[in-house]
């Protein structure tokens, strides 16, 4: 019978007094008992109120920790329990190396048993040791310890497929030493997005990619401001997750208010926040980057067409009637003009003019 194993992360990370830690129902449970189960920070005692287990050790140091495996479920449960290198995803997620992934470093500091046993509705404390190796470099170095629970299942044709859960928490140590938090800005793109409505702006939708280059992990943050409006990132409510030593993460941030104006003139300001772990910090120095964006103002562009051929109309309209009514006072002038030399007031009719009767011709012997 072959046998196919994969690995679903259920939940793993910052698990909160009130988070609702619980793994998903086991595949292959849909019917009778399942198993339901959380993982927590703990002391010698229990459950303690930490949301994750953060130390700053000198290399060569060792911590004893403890965490809390909760059975959630009504029956007894064994748990497998392991230790892996961390990571965050591109969504800004924790998350810790599948069980079949090398890890090759803090997942390897740490020490714990392979299971425990734990029965229903019943928890269990189980130690853990960290231990820092003398050459390990300063920083932050991510790690997780989870339990699972690895059941069976029918795939068919003869085959069964090995389907792990796991929940767990996250383990950050931070090697004491030279701090050295840096940041990286990739390309800037841009893209302006207009109304129609002349009287209303539009927005600038910017991306861009920021790298921690340092050694410490950092909050990404800071602000986008284009043309007329200006944005803050994260926005309120917004999750961008850490950054760890390395990590790549896509920001993308909407800027709103900004008036078209044919080429906006934009500025990005990154300035991450660096983690504080047991007291220790580092200053980071913020990266700003210039960038523009084409926004033509077609909107406004074609009112003001609108009011040009307007004005043009009735500049064009005055200008006839002008010269129509200076057309109209010109043949009233001369019309008058003319009256006023055919019949002058005051003068008498001219006199017809007098015929001279011819002299009479007289014959012989006339007088």
């Amino acid at each position: 019978m072959l046998l196919a194993a994969f690995t679903a992360t259920v939940l793993l990370g910052a698990l909160g007094p009130a988070a609702g830690a619980l793994a998903a129902p086991v595949a292959g449970e849909a019917e009778g008992p399942q198993t339901r189960w959380a993982v927590t920070p703990a002391d010698e005692s229990g459950r303690d109120q930490r949301s994750s287990l953060q130390h700053a050790l000198d290399p060569g140091e060792s911590i004893t920790e403890h965490i809390a495996v909760h059975n959630l479920g009504d029956r007894e449960e064994t748990f497998l329990l392991t230790a892996a290198d961390g990571f965050t995803t591109p969504a800004g997620r924790f998350d810790m190396l599948a069980a079949e992934e090398e890890s090759t470093d803090a997942g390897t500091w740490i020490d714990i048993v392979d299971e425990v046993t734990v029965g229903a509705g019943e928890s269990a404390v189980v130690p853990l040791t960290i231990t820092v190796p003398e050459q390990a470099e300063p920083g932050d170095h991510p790690a997780g310890v989870a339990a699972s629970v690895l059941r069976g299942r029918d795939a068919g044709e003869g085959t069964s497929l090995g389907v792990e859960s796991r929940v767990g928490v996250k383990v950050t140590t931070r090697v004491t030493g030279e701090l050295a938090p840096a940041v990286g800005v990739g390309a800037v793109s841009s893209d302006y997005e207009g109304s129609w409505n002349p009287l209303r702006p539009g927005r600038v939708t910017t991306t861009f990619e920021v790298t921690n280059e340092g050694n410490t992990r950092l909050s990404p943050a800071g602000e986008v401001a284009a043309g007329t409006g200006e944005a803050v990132f994260p926005a309120e409510g917004e999750q961008l997750g850490e950054l760890l030593p390395g990590d790549t993460r896509e920001i993308t941030v909407v800027v709103d208010g900004v008036w078209p104006t044919f080429r906006l003139p934009g500025r990005l300001h990154v300035d991450p926040e660096v983690a504080v772990l047991d007291g220790t910090t580092a200053e980071l120095e913020a990266v700003d980057v210039t960038f523009g964006t084409w926004a033509p103002p077609w909107p406004q562009l074609l009112v003001l067409l609108a009011l040009a051929m307007l004005a043009l109309a009735l500049v064009g309209g005055r200008l006839r009637g002008r010269r129509r009514l200076e057309g109209l006072l010109r043949q009233a002038h001369e019309e008058g003009r003319r009256s006023a030399v055919g019949s002058a007031p005051g003068d008498s009719p001219a006199a017809p003019p007098t015929r001279t009767p011819p002299p009479t011709a007289h014959g012989p012997g006339s007088r």
